[in-house]
């Protein structure tokens, strides 16, 4: 992951610059928002990462923000929350998959949370991979799918005759299956 994807959302200056040193070991320069509606901004603006969320923040106790990144996809989100309400804030947001810590840090702890936001975004970046590539094979199957009802109507083949077709014609042109039945989408339907 590139680390200029760690985005820092926490209501003061002095809180942000402490979060930003205690990740330095881990991290490169963090996108700093001192708001939810700025975060939110920040993450519109770049591709998934780590974000780590200081409740509350001014316009919000932050807790949405988290939620939104962590269910956008791609985001894994660590939350800091006081000790009074760190229970409160963890049931809360630990169905989304969101890492709570409570206030005050332990430095060391935080840097831990922080390897595994890194290896949980990792993950969620191979998933993400994964389903694209599936996504993709299901739209070639539809495709193909769709090609052989063509061909069925159109030509009055059989099944396993546009099937056959199709497979013949790709191994002949050397194309994809994809490729050929947009070809007989294209020559075909209306």
């Amino acid at each position: 992951m590139d680390w200029a994807e760690l985005t820092i959302a926490a209501g003061g200056q002095k809180a942000r610059d402490s979060l930003a040193r205690l990740a330095a070991p881990l991290a490169g320069p963090p996108h700093m928002a001192e708001s939810a509606q700025q975060a939110r901004l920040i993450l519109r603006q770049t591709s998934a990462g780590i974000l780590i969320v200081n409740g509350p923040l001014p316009d919000e106790f932050g807790a949405d923000l988290a939620v939104e990144a962590a269910e956008k996809g791609g985001w894994a989100v660590v939350f800091l929350a006081q000790s009074g309400c760190w229970q409160a804030a963890a049931n809360r947001l630990a169905p989304y998959g969101v890492l709570t810590l409570s206030k005050p840090l332990d430095p060391a702890l935080f840097r831990q949370a922080l390897c595994l936001a890194l290896a949980s975004r990792r993950r969620l970046a191979a998933l993400e991979q994964e389903n694209l590539r599936l996504q993709s094979k299901l739209d070639e199957i539809r495709l193909v799918n769709r090609a052989k009802s063509v061909l069925t109507q159109v030509l009055g083949l059989s099944e396993a005759q546009a099937h056959r077709a199709i497979e013949k014609q790709a191994m002949d042109l050397r194309l994809t299956r994809r490729a050929v039945a947009e070809d007989i989408l294209k020559t075909y339907e209306l």
